[in-house]
């Protein structure tokens, strides 16, 4: 597996699955951009931010990558993430209820380390599931 790859993998593995959140400091750039879900940030403390407020939100999520996909200094990823919301996420109270959302992402690597990153997920399905939006 490429440097770039494993990167993405540790970044999965580590910091969302296994809650290492000081692997933050080690993987992604002083620079990082994150465009999208759930709000646009920059830096490892945003990085910290976005984690803390998904895991708080679903303490037992899981991440499974299904597919990577690398062009030089970018990797993309696809899979869903499972968890049961059992803490408020975007002011909506936890209803205790078992998502499973599938995701696409995109990250651009600088210098070794994770630099930009675009999310694209089920949001419309993972509200559903908890109950914020009907479903039809």
């Amino acid at each position: 597996m490429s440097a770039n790859k494993t990167l993405v993998k540790r970044f999965f593995d580590e910091i969302v699955n296994s809650r290492k959140s000081a692997v933050i400091d080690e993987i992604i750039h002083p620079e990082y951009i994150n465009h999208g879900f759930p709000f646009p940030a920059k830096g490892p403390d945003a990085m910290r931010a976005i984690t803390e407020m998904i895991v708080g939100s679903f303490p037992d999520m899981k991440i499974t990558v299904q597919k990577v996909i690398e062009d030089g200094a970018t990797v993309a990823t696809c899979g869903y993430w499972e968890g049961a919301h059992k803490g408020p996420f975007m002011n909506i109270p936890a209803t205790g209820k078992t998502v499973k959302v599938e995701y696409v992402d995109v990250w651009d690597i600088k210098d070794g380390k994770l630099f930009e990153n675009w999310v694209q997920m089920d949001f419309v399905g993972l509200l559903q599931k908890i109950g914020a939006m009907p479903s039809n």
